[in-house]
């Protein structure tokens, strides 16, 4: 595989779960948008090839498609101040990918290693719910700095991120650490906080894995609202809590990305004794 455009790239992530409908793809645009309000120069990949959904939420014009150079690389599209690119941008929206899995291979694969990204600091990948084919294809296609593993507080998502974090155990792929969306549901209308989905699931999760919880993310509508309107809350509403929820974690993600690549870089440590 051609990964030359890979290697200007500081820090790959990609953002998981075990699960569907956990708020990953959300937490990763916002995410995504949160590091470049850092300053850092940021991507992000649509790997989902089922279900892509980063047109939409970047609210890139319908029909968009990446510029091609050299008859073989996509020039990444541009929203909000990020690269990105999607099989969404490159089939219709209404067609169902009914493909088997070494052509879901193939295609991430190409996407993966033929678009021309800029040298950034951060490329965010948005996974595929699941530990599948295209997980196990990108750990062993480039050097991940990490996975971020999202999941909600009720007890059948933490069993499906549980699963995440093994499998990416396996492949040797760090983790980052967990992240606990929708952790409380505070009222608009009187201020009550409620923890709807459970409390506590992604603390626990990550003290059992020896790992941090980078941040709890509110279950709030205007974060719902925003992001099918294709302006996500931390671009559109940056002063608002939940905007700054994603500011929070994405410090954290800052953070443990340098830790990691200074871990990395520091290799073994090699002890003599006399035995």
């Amino acid at each position: 595989m051609n990964l030359k455009k890979l290697q200007q790239i500081k820090h790959i992530v990609c953002i998981a779960s075990g699960k569907g409908g956990v708020g990953k793809s959300t937490t990763a645009v916002n995410l995504a948008l949160a590091l470049a309000q850092s300053g850092a120069q940021v991507g992000i990949l649509d790997a989902d090839i089922y279900g892509p959904s980063l047109p939409l939420m970047l609210g890139v014009a319908p029909g968009t498609r990446p510029q091609i150079e050299q008859q073989k690389f996509m020039m990444p599209i541009k929203a909000h101040g990020i690269e990105c690119n999607s099989m969404g941008f490159l089939v219709d929206p209404e067609t169902a990918m009914v493909w088997r899995a070494p052509m879901i291979i193939s295609a991430f694969n190409q996407i993966l290693s033929d678009t021309a990204w800029s040298r950034l600091d951060y490329l965010i990948v948005d996974m595929p719910p699941g530990t599948g084919d295209i997980q196990l294809s990108l750990a062993q296609s480039v050097q991940l700095r990490g996975a971020v593993i999202v999941t909600t507080p009720q007890d059948v998502a933490l069993l499906d991120a549980r699963k995440g974090i093994e499998m990416f155990r396996k492949v040797d792929v760090p983790i980052l650490g967990v992240v606990e969306n929708m952790s409380l549901h505070v009222c608009s209308a009187c201020g009550h906080q409620e923890a709807i989905f459970g409390s506590g699931g992604g603390e626990n999760l990550a003290r059992d894995y020896g790992v941090d919880l980078l941040g709890r993310l509110p279950l709030d509508i205007r974060i719902r609202e925003r992001t099918d309107e294709g302006n996500p809350v931390v671009a559109s509403e940056p002063e608002h809590p939940a905007a700054q929820a994603y500011r929070a974690l994405a410090d954290n993600v800052l953070e443990r990305t340098a830790v990691a690549a200074e871990s990395e870089s520091a290799g073994p440590t090699i002890t003599v004794s006399d035995d």
